[in-house]
Formats: C-alpha cells, structure tokens, sequence
C-alpha cells in the first residue's frame, strides 16, 4: 500500500479534497434574543455524489444550534445546501463540512450537525458532529 492511499483504495487527495471545494458563503442575520433558545433547520432533500464510486448519496441534513449574535439565513443555505448537489464529497466530511461553515458564519454558543444518510447496499450511515464555544 503507497503513503498516498488508504487500505480502502482511496487517496489522500479525495479524502482532503472536502478543504478544496467552493461553496458559497452561508449568510447570517442579527440575533434579536440575548437568552439562550435552540434553532433546529432540517434539510430532508440533502443530495451528493461519492467519489469514490460516483453515484448519488440522500439524506437528510439536520443543523441544530443555539445561537449567539448571529441566526442563519435560510435562502443561503438553501443555496449553500445545492452546491453539494454535483460534488463528489464522503459522507463524514459532509457534516464535518457543514458544521465549520456554520460556526465560521455565525459563531454560535454551541452547534450539532447531523446527516442521516439513505442506506445503499443495505447500510446506512449517520454522522454527527459537534461544537461548543469555549467561555
């Protein structure tokens, strides 16, 4: 087995390719609540493509965050969410993905993003990623 590949075949290049990929800014509006309460946006219509076989991968996309300043703007994370649509992207790195663009976007007090992936070949896969701010 090279440095350049895992024992599953795939590169180091399609496994950091998630760093590399363009996606619009996810927009942001001021909070207009200083006490803490839970936003949850779902996404059920979540599409990507794998890149390791290039076939298409669903799931719902859940963020679920409790704001500071800033709350997400919804049409741009529509948007944000489409541009995954063509995008040859694993399934750990998409949550992982979603959820350092929306800490980057909104710096929230604390942020869950899961993906709740349609089984292929008889398994499924949900991911879970997390951050707290530190006080």
């Amino acid at each position: 087995m090279s440095k350049t590949s895992t024992s599953f075949g795939y590169t180091q290049n399609q496994a950091q390719s998630v760093k590399r990929i363009k996606l619009p800014e996810i927009e942001a509006w001021e909070n207009q609540y200083r006490r803490d309460y839970v936003i949850k946006i779902a996404h059920p219509e979540f599409t990507s493509v794998c890149p390791k076989t290039g076939l298409p991968d669903f799931g719902t996309i859940t963020i679920e965050y409790v704001p500071g300043k800033l709350c997400l703007e919804l049409k741009s994370l529509k948007y944000y969410f489409l541009q995954y649509r063509n995008c040859g992207i694993f399934m750990e790195n998409i949550a992982n993905r979603v959820l350092d663009d929306v800490v980057k976007a909104i710096k929230p007090k604390s942020c869950t993003v899961t993906g709740d992936f349609t089984p292929r070949g008889g398994l499924s896969s949900v991911i879970v990623a997390s951050y707290k701010a530190k006080k």
